[in-house]
């Protein structure tokens, strides 16, 4: 290496050299996809100075509010035992025998229900993801947010460390178990962003009664109901073909030698940032705080769990599940410039659903409700309307409380 070479490229090469020789062909695989992550890195080191990047990382870490929101918890059980760690946010009691200002129920049905918007993260997430719609729906509507298995705060999925195989499948029973003990009767809105829309999709596939009998909304974001081994992440043809090839393998070797994996986790992170960026956000002026935020959320997902889920969403295909959630209020939205699920897979959904709401939010990636949470947050707050879930009028934030505390009512 000349001794011109970027800092960011040398350390990198340096980082991953013993990192390849013990995982083998993975490295290798690895160090492919790194120098890549290397070449980002460099160009970003030119263009947004090391102080910039290291006041973004204490923003967050030290102070930063995301992330930080925290509901009543509670725990539900999949059918092979794993345990499921949700929160909900309850709104105020009536007040006087009348419906107080933070009381919200079904309005325009016979007989009034509370309501409960449930939602649903995406891989490699958690439930914190949707920081900023929980912050502003808090006191408005009860809401529930869940981890899925081997995320967050919910534990290992059971059935994998057994050695068995993760689908998606598996995630809608999951999602039917946390509302069997968050929300056992009454109105239910589904949210879901990218896998945690596979996990509705699937739900409503293997429950199809549920979804009749008591969804009365669904959001859709950033998310497909099928073809995803289709996506060409951005990348040229010929870029793509050698990631459809190798990664599979790649993965199922790396989740092999998870502990290794991790520590060259630690000392690379600093050359997957710009990786993490370019895949999650479209803009240039995202706030670093929240680029940092979603970037400790990927980072903290074990490499064996990225592993294991991976699979499942070549197998995904539930678009024959789509017409269930005709006849009721639905919101499809996805970034213009989502690389991940691209927002053709929304078009496609908004298609199998003609009376659904299509949002195509513009200089947006795969992100979206943190890249631009005061349309996801519109959108969603119109939703609820539209199902009775508030009335009309009902005033949302745009971001609402950032307090780390549920509110009591």
């Amino acid at each position: 290496m000349s001794e011109s070479s970027p800092p960011a490229v040398a350390s990198a090469v340096e980082a991953l050299g013993g990192w390849r020789k013990a995982t083998g062909v993975a490295g290798a695989a690895i160090g492919v996809v790194a120098a890549g992550a290397a070449a980002t890195l460099a160009v970003e080191r030119m263009t947004v100075g090391r102080g910039m990047r290291r006041k973004a990382r204490l923003a967050l870490d030290s102070a930063g509010p995301y992330g930080t929101l925290r509901g009543t918890p509670g725990r539900a059980y999949a059918d092979d035992g794993t345990e499921l760690y949700y929160e909900v946010e309850d709104v105020a009691p009536d007040r006087g025998g009348q419906l107080g200002p933070r009381r919200r129920r079904l309005f325009g049905r016979k007989a009034l229900a509370p309501v409960t918007v449930v939602f649903s993260h995406g891989y490699c997430l958690s439930q914190d993801s949707w920081h900023f719609q929980r912050a502003a729906l808090r006191g408005v509507v009860r809401t529930v947010h869940w981890d899925q298995r081997s995320h967050g705060r919910s534990a290992r999925g059971a059935e994998q460390l057994d050695g068995g195989t993760l689908t998606i499948d598996q995630l809608g029973r999951d999602l039917k178990a946390v509302i069997d003990a968050a929300a056992p009767e009454g109105p239910i809105v589904l949210v879901g962003h990218s896998m945690g829309g596979m996990t509705v999709m699937a739900l409503a596939a293997q429950f199809p009664e549920l979804i009749r009998e008591r969804v009365v909304a669904t959001a859709f974001v950033g998310t497909s109901s099928g073809r995803l081994g289709e996506v060409d992440f951005g990348l040229p043809v010929a870029g793509v073909n050698a990631v459809r090839r190798v990664l599979p393998g790649v993965l199922k070797a790396l989740g092999q030698r998870a502990e290794l994996v991790e520590r060259g986790r630690r000392v690379t992170a600093d050359l997957f940032t710009g990786v993490i960026k370019r895949y999650s956000f479209a803009g240039r002026d995202i706030d670093p705080a929240v680029a940092r935020f979603a970037e400790r959320m990927i980072e903290s997902t074990p490499i064996d769990v990225v592993a294991e889920f991976y699979p499942a969403f070549s197998d995904h295909d539930k678009t024959a599940a789509l017409p269930l959630f005709a006849g009721m209020p639905v919101l499809v939205l996805a970034g213009l410039q989502d690389l991940v699920t691209p927002s053709a897979h929304s078009e496609a959904i908004a298609d199998l659903l003609p009376d659904a709401e299509l949002v195509l939010v513009p200089d947006a990636g795969h992100l979206v409700m943190l890249e631009h949470p005061e349309v996801v947050t519109d959108r969603l707050a119109d939703l609820l309307t539209r199902a009775g879930a508030v009335p009309a009028g009902t005033t949302v934030g745009g971001y609402g409380s950032t307090s780390s505390t549920a509110q009591p009512g």
